[in-house]
Protein backbone atom coordinates (compact mmCIF):
# COMPACT_ATOMS: atom_id res chain seq x y z
CA UNK A 1 0.00 0.00 0.00
CA UNK A 2 1.52 3.54 -0.78
CA UNK A 3 0.77 6.54 1.88
CA UNK A 4 -0.55 9.63 0.30
CA UNK A 5 0.51 12.95 1.26
CA UNK A 6 -1.87 14.64 3.61
CA UNK A 7 -3.22 17.43 1.76
CA UNK A 8 -1.92 20.49 2.31
CA UNK A 9 -3.85 22.95 4.22
CA UNK A 10 -4.59 26.93 4.04
CA UNK A 11 -2.02 28.06 6.02
CA UNK A 12 0.92 25.72 4.07
CA UNK A 13 -0.56 27.72 1.27
CA UNK A 14 -0.04 31.16 2.73
CA UNK A 15 3.64 30.50 4.13
CA UNK A 16 4.80 29.00 1.59
CA UNK A 17 8.02 31.76 0.44
CA UNK A 18 6.56 33.01 -2.70
CA UNK A 19 3.20 33.62 -1.23
CA UNK A 20 3.98 34.79 1.75
CA UNK A 21 5.41 37.79 -0.12
CA UNK A 22 3.21 38.11 -2.21
CA UNK A 23 0.85 38.77 0.80
CA UNK A 24 3.20 41.85 1.56
CA UNK A 25 3.11 43.57 -1.52
CA UNK A 26 -0.04 43.50 -1.58
CA UNK A 27 -0.53 44.61 2.22
CA UNK A 28 2.14 47.00 1.37
CA UNK A 29 0.31 48.56 -1.53
CA UNK A 30 -2.93 49.02 -0.03
CA UNK A 31 -1.21 50.68 3.21
CA UNK A 32 -0.09 53.16 0.59
CA UNK A 33 -3.35 54.06 -0.88
CA UNK A 34 -5.18 54.03 2.13
CA UNK A 35 -2.94 56.00 3.24
CA UNK A 36 -3.00 58.64 0.24
CA UNK A 37 -6.86 58.91 0.53
CA UNK A 38 -6.05 60.67 4.40
CA UNK A 39 -3.51 62.69 3.71
CA UNK A 40 -3.98 66.15 3.67
CA UNK A 41 -3.45 67.99 -0.11
CA UNK A 42 0.19 69.60 0.06
CA UNK A 43 -0.38 73.73 0.34
CA UNK A 44 1.25 75.52 -2.38
CA UNK A 45 3.67 78.09 -1.42
CA UNK A 46 2.84 81.18 -2.87
CA UNK A 47 6.47 82.25 -5.45
CA UNK A 48 7.37 85.17 -3.91
CA UNK A 49 7.80 87.72 -7.54
CA UNK A 50 10.69 90.53 -6.48
CA UNK A 51 10.78 93.64 -8.27
CA UNK A 52 13.43 93.77 -11.40
CA UNK A 53 16.83 94.42 -10.55
CA UNK A 54 18.26 96.97 -12.92
CA UNK A 55 22.20 97.70 -11.91
CA UNK A 56 25.16 96.89 -12.69
CA UNK A 57 27.40 95.50 -10.15
CA UNK A 58 31.27 94.45 -9.09
CA UNK A 59 32.30 91.29 -8.38
CA UNK A 60 32.03 91.82 -4.56
CA UNK A 61 28.63 93.71 -4.52
CA UNK A 62 27.57 90.06 -6.75
CA UNK A 63 28.59 88.14 -3.83
CA UNK A 64 25.79 89.26 -1.12
CA UNK A 65 22.96 87.93 -4.00
CA UNK A 66 23.69 84.15 -3.37
CA UNK A 67 20.04 83.66 -2.09
CA UNK A 68 21.04 83.82 1.62
CA UNK A 69 19.74 87.30 2.25
CA UNK A 70 16.38 87.66 3.25
CA UNK A 71 14.70 88.57 0.30
CA UNK A 72 16.46 85.53 -1.30
CA UNK A 73 17.27 86.76 -4.50
CA UNK A 74 20.20 84.96 -6.47
CA UNK A 75 22.46 86.71 -9.07
CA UNK A 76 25.03 85.28 -11.18
CA UNK A 77 27.01 86.83 -14.23
CA UNK A 78 28.45 84.91 -17.45
CA UNK A 79 30.30 86.60 -19.76
CA UNK A 80 29.87 89.78 -17.91
CA UNK A 81 26.20 89.48 -17.86
CA UNK A 82 24.40 90.03 -14.55
CA UNK A 83 21.40 87.57 -15.00
CA UNK A 84 18.73 86.88 -12.00
CA UNK A 85 18.40 83.32 -11.39
CA UNK A 86 16.19 83.70 -8.44
CA UNK A 87 13.30 81.38 -10.28
CA UNK A 88 15.71 78.91 -10.91
CA UNK A 89 16.47 79.11 -6.51
CA UNK A 90 15.98 74.78 -6.10
CA UNK A 91 19.02 74.63 -8.69
CA UNK A 92 21.34 78.21 -7.79
CA UNK A 93 20.28 78.89 -4.33
CA UNK A 94 21.48 77.41 -0.83
CA UNK A 95 21.75 73.67 -0.96
CA UNK A 96 20.83 73.47 -4.52
CA UNK A 97 23.35 71.37 -7.32
CA UNK A 98 24.87 74.66 -8.70
CA UNK A 99 24.79 76.80 -5.72
CA UNK A 100 28.21 77.64 -6.43
CA UNK A 101 27.58 79.86 -8.96
CA UNK A 102 25.41 82.08 -6.97
CA UNK A 103 26.62 85.36 -6.39
CA UNK A 104 29.96 84.87 -8.47
CA UNK A 105 31.13 85.16 -12.51
CA UNK A 106 30.04 81.63 -12.90
CA UNK A 107 31.76 81.95 -16.53
CA UNK A 108 34.95 80.16 -16.21
CA UNK A 109 32.77 77.09 -14.34
CA UNK A 110 30.20 77.11 -16.65
CA UNK A 111 32.79 77.13 -19.54
CA UNK A 112 35.01 74.48 -18.37
CA UNK A 113 32.36 72.31 -17.15
CA UNK A 114 33.46 72.58 -13.11
CA UNK A 115 30.59 73.75 -10.73
CA UNK A 116 32.93 76.48 -9.37
CA UNK A 117 32.21 80.06 -9.00
CA UNK A 118 35.19 82.31 -9.61
CA UNK A 119 36.24 83.69 -5.96
CA UNK A 120 38.99 86.36 -7.49
CA UNK A 121 38.18 89.96 -7.53
CA UNK A 122 37.90 89.76 -10.96
CA UNK A 123 38.47 86.95 -13.58
CA UNK A 124 38.95 87.96 -16.96
CA UNK A 125 38.96 84.90 -18.26
CA UNK A 126 41.23 85.45 -21.31
CA UNK A 127 43.17 81.87 -20.66
CA UNK A 128 40.23 80.16 -21.76
CA UNK A 129 40.37 77.96 -24.87
CA UNK A 130 37.97 78.82 -28.01
CA UNK A 131 35.70 75.95 -27.22
CA UNK A 132 35.68 77.23 -23.81
CA UNK A 133 34.45 80.53 -25.11
CA UNK A 134 32.30 78.89 -27.54
CA UNK A 135 30.65 77.26 -24.34
CA UNK A 136 30.24 80.05 -22.26
CA UNK A 137 28.87 81.80 -25.13
CA UNK A 138 25.98 79.04 -24.99
CA UNK A 139 25.47 79.66 -21.68
CA UNK A 140 24.93 83.09 -21.90
CA UNK A 141 22.28 82.90 -24.71
CA UNK A 142 20.51 80.23 -22.59
CA UNK A 143 20.53 82.41 -19.52
CA UNK A 144 19.33 85.69 -21.85
CA UNK A 145 16.35 83.34 -23.20
CA UNK A 146 15.35 82.47 -19.68
CA UNK A 147 16.31 84.72 -16.64
CA UNK A 148 16.15 88.65 -16.37
CA UNK A 149 19.44 90.61 -17.06
CA UNK A 150 20.04 92.72 -14.23
CA UNK A 151 23.04 94.99 -15.69
CA UNK A 152 26.95 93.96 -16.29
CA UNK A 153 29.90 93.02 -13.82
CA UNK A 154 31.88 95.34 -13.80
CA UNK A 155 35.66 95.41 -14.46
CA UNK A 156 37.91 96.84 -11.93
CA UNK A 157 37.50 101.05 -11.85
CA UNK A 158 34.87 100.63 -14.37
CA UNK A 159 32.10 103.01 -13.03
CA UNK A 160 28.36 101.57 -13.19
CA UNK A 161 25.56 103.09 -15.47
CA UNK A 162 22.31 104.35 -14.83
CA UNK A 163 19.66 102.27 -16.18
CA UNK A 164 16.17 103.34 -17.08
CA UNK A 165 13.12 101.29 -16.87
CA UNK A 166 13.13 101.09 -20.83
CA UNK A 167 16.76 100.68 -21.26
CA UNK A 168 16.49 97.06 -19.72
CA UNK A 169 13.66 96.04 -20.90
CA UNK A 170 14.87 97.16 -24.07
CA UNK A 171 18.36 95.10 -23.66
CA UNK A 172 16.33 92.09 -22.51
CA UNK A 173 14.01 91.96 -25.61
CA UNK A 174 17.52 92.90 -28.11
CA UNK A 175 18.74 90.10 -26.66
CA UNK A 176 16.45 87.73 -27.10
CA UNK A 177 15.56 89.09 -30.64
CA UNK A 178 19.28 88.40 -31.55
CA UNK A 179 19.04 84.83 -30.14
CA UNK A 180 16.02 84.17 -32.27
CA UNK A 181 17.70 85.42 -35.92
CA UNK A 182 20.54 82.99 -35.26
Amino acid sequence: MSQTEPEPTLWDELTSPVNFTLILVIAYLIYKIVRAKFEPEPVAVPVQRLPKMRKDLTVQELRKYNGTQPDGRVLLAVNGVIFDVTRGKSFYGPGGPYAAFAGTDATRGLATGTVAGSDKDYDDVSDLTPDEVSAAKEWEEQFTGKYDIVGRLLKPGETAKQYSDDECEAKTEDKTEDKKSQ
